[in-house]
């Protein structure tokens, strides 16, 4: 555990790329398995404890510290791992600091009525820095500058192998990982997962900016729809069936309707919607569908998923991605044609005359299912990442509200001494008093520089209203414009809209409060 705290404490004051590379590269050369193994898993957010939550870490600290000073000391430093490594009040002990593998293991096994307890039997012998390192490892969400991504390339200039051949193995694999290091070490060869359905990494787009489509040689280009959906991979090898969202996750168990209709073997590239009555419905209505456990027999009859595909990786076992798009679009439909998949469509290509063709197209798809155009080289490869001048995404300019900031939450990792997550709402007339109100309407976090990060930060702090836990709620004359890509109908929100990827456009300092956007306003945007 020792070598993992003090990786992870020289991690979050190396600002440099290449030194974090190099350190990563130290560690798991002299780290033994599978201690390595289970720090990259940590590192990739690969790791999670079930038995062990915040509350749980908060509640055993205050079996040691007095609450009310816990509670000054935690809003004061705005990190729960942090402030409990540091007020924890040690007592004498014998202990030697456990190994990273005792740590994981234990806690994997532990029930959670005694999980806290064995968390306490380790926070003794540690010092602050050792405290931490478990409680971040513990609760997730490491926050030390490192991305999955460059923990990957780490591991690709440890074992000399490119980036690429660790991604395409990746999700095949699970912690601790110790055929990954074993093959990189030279112990033993390459993993072969080629009979398994795992994913394979996405080919993603650049976003297109005003002006920028006449630059291109658009002769050289196919255009389709972009669906406002999310991006999934279908992988059907060796009889089994999976379905992984464009970052690798298995979402396959909240789409059986998918996976039940999948009668082929390859791997295929789509956007996952919901249609019903052969129209492809609003985002909001695929996302009552995200992130369960289950899915009910009503839900699956009345938000029915359906996968729309635009690109072919694997025919049966033939790997496709080395060919041109304008050969793997033939190679799909032909696909198509002989399997037909049920729940499956392959998106139409778009035909266009030249640049004002296609921003005409592009400004049409506002009030549809679609957030713009996709421009693909014909000649393109799929091709791992995000390489320039291949794939382009040219979305239909955001829709923007003034709206007034009426909550603020601390941040996380750099953020977590500033008031950086914001709740907004418009005005509506009270339905009894008729009085106007504020209702919230979104949350965002992102869209301000640093400089107006502590701006806003001092703002919520001068004009704080009410304390409800770590939520602070001010008083309302400070106006947000509010950039998002669409509104939709919800039952979840008091206002009853909600918004699509809301973030801070502009922080209104001369616009009174009482001049901000009606809620009304809000619903003449709902498509």
């Amino acid at each position: 555990m020792k070598p993992f705290a003090e990786l992870l404490d020289r991690l979050i004051y190396t600002p440099s790329r290449n030194a974090k590379l190099a350190l990563l590269v130290a560690y798991f050369r002299s780290a033994p398995d599978p201690d390595r193994g289970w720090a990259l898993a940590a590192l990739t957010g690969g790791l999670g404890f079930k038995g062990v939550k915040a509350g749980a870490v908060r509640e055993l600290a205050m079996r040691r510290v007095d609450p009310v000073l816990f509670g000054w000391s935690y809003d004061y430093v705005g990190d729960l791992a942090e402030t409990t490594a540091l007020i924890w009040p040690q007592r004498p002990t014998n202990r030697d600091w456990p190994s990273l593998t005792e740590v994981v293991e234990r806690l994997h096994a532990a029930k959670r009525a005694e999980a806290a307890d064995v968390v306490e039997e380790w926070l003794d012998p540690l010092d602050a820095t050792g405290r931490w390192a478990l409680l971040k490892l513990i609760t997730g969400g490491l926050r030390v500058g490192v991305s999955a991504r460059l923990a990957k390339v780490a591991m690709a200039d440890y074992g000399g192998v490119d980036p690429a051949e660790i991604e395409e193995l990746w999700h095949g694999l699970e912690p601790p990982y110790e055929e990954l290091f074993a093959w990189l070490d030279g112990r033993a060869e390459r993993p072969d997962l080629e009979d398994r359905p795992i994913f394979r990494p996405p080919m993603l787009a650049h976003p297109l900016e005003e002006g920028e489509a006449q630059a291109l040689d658009l002769t050289q280009f196919r255009a389709e729809w972009k669906w406002d959906g999310i991006r999934v991979q279908i992988a059907a090898r060796g009889g089994e069936v999976r379905l992984y969202s464009r970052t690798g996750d298995d979402i396959g168990a909240t789409f059986p309707d998918i996976l039940d209709h999948v009668t082929f073997q390859g791997v295929l590239d789509g956007e996952l919607l919901v249609v019903a009555g052969g129209e492809v419905r609003p985002f909001n209505e695929l996302q009552q569908r995200l992130n369960r456990k289950t899915v009910s027999a009503p839900m699956l009859k009345k938000y029915p998923a359906f996968v729309r595909l635009y690109d072919i990786l694997f025919d049966g076992e033939e790997d496709l991605r080395e060919l041109p798009f304008d050969d793997r679009r033939q190679r799909l439909e032909s696909f198509f044609a002989r399997e037909a998949p049920q729940r499956m469509d392959v998106s139409d290509l778009v035909s266009f005359e030249g640049a004002d063709d296609l921003e005409t197209l592009r400004v049409s798809a506002r009030g549809t299912a679609t957030e713009g155009l996709m421009l693909k080289r014909g000649d393109a490869p799929y091709v791992a990442g995000r390489p320039k001048g291949l794939w382009y995404k040219w979305k239909r300019g955001p829709l923007t509200v003034d709206a007034v900031l009426m909550y603020a939450q601390r941040g996380h990792g750099k953020r977590s001494s500033y008031y950086s997550d914001y709740t907004f709402g418009t005005w509506r007339q009270n339905p009894d008093s008729g009085a106007g109100e504020l209702v919230p309407v979104g949350k965002a976090y992102f869209g301000f520089t640093d400089e107006e990060l502590k701006q806003l930060d001092k703002w919520v702090r001068d004009h704080t209203v009410k304390r409800f836990g770590p939520v602070r709620e001010v008083s309302h004359g400070l106006v947000l414009e509010v950039a998002f890509d669409s509104v939709h109908r919800s039952t979840r929100h008091k206002s009853g809209v909600a918004m699509r990827f809301p973030r801070i456009s502009r922080i209104r300092w001369d616009k009174p409060a009482g001049e901000a956007d009606r809620l009304d306003a809000l619903e003449r945007m709902i498509e």
